[in-house]
């Protein structure tokens, strides 16, 4: 059975422009995912990035045009300039590697309900309520918000780690069994292609 190793940020607009679609491409293949949140500002510091707000204007502006473009050509809501961001991503990635060990939800439609109330919502997902209302919305115990935070803050450093080691350096990012490597919404294609073994 094909598995992915699914690192991402939950303040990434691109993991939420990728929706759930790398969950449908691994329900297709019979595929399991390992959800692995990271902090992407400290990676893109171990692996050669900047983060936005430190990029040439250039680069800014053409990421707000692509981001806006992409939003529309998904037909994804989208708000370039949203309340809450950046925020502390730390309690909605405890959040879903709490919920990963319990089981029993929707993982995907976890960690893209934490995108969405970013990036369409206007909702601080550093907030408890909200990580509550999301990880209940997803099929979750809410008080796994409470639950875990050692383990979490423990996982969640230790994905920083293997994320840097193995040549993750942006989200979202997939890595499969073999060590085939899709950096990008633009890539679950490329990924379903290959599970297929068309590529």
């Amino acid at each position: 059975m094909a598995h992915i190793d699914y690192f991402f940020s939950t303040l990434s607009p691109y993991a939420y422009l990728a929706g759930t679609r790398m969950e449908e491409v691994a329900a297709r293949h019979g595929a399991t995912i390992t959800y692995k949140p990271v902090d992407i500002t400290t990676l893109f510091g171990r692996t050669g990035g900047t983060p936005p707000k430190d990029r040439h204007p250039s680069r800014q502006e053409l990421r707000a045009q692509e981001l806006t473009r992409q939003s529309k050509k998904l037909g994804m809501p989208f708000n370039l300039k949203p309340a809450f961001w950046p925020t502390n991503a730390a309690p909605s990635s405890y959040a879903i590697i709490a919920a990963q060990n319990a089981g029993g939800g929707d993982l995907g439609a976890l960690a893209h309900g934490f995108l969405r109330a970013v990036w369409a919502e206007d909702k601080d997902i550093a907030q408890d309520d909200v990580v509550r209302a999301t990880l209940e919305s997803a099929g979750f115990d809410p008080a796994l918000a409470d639950s875990g935070l050692l383990s979490g803050a423990e996982t969640y450093a230790a994905n920083l780690e293997e994320a840097a080691s193995r040549g993750v350096f942006g989200a979202p990012f997939y890595i499969t069994d073999d060590d085939q490597r899709f950096w990008g919404q633009d890539r679950i294609a490329d990924l379903d292609l290959y599970l297929a073994g068309k590529l």
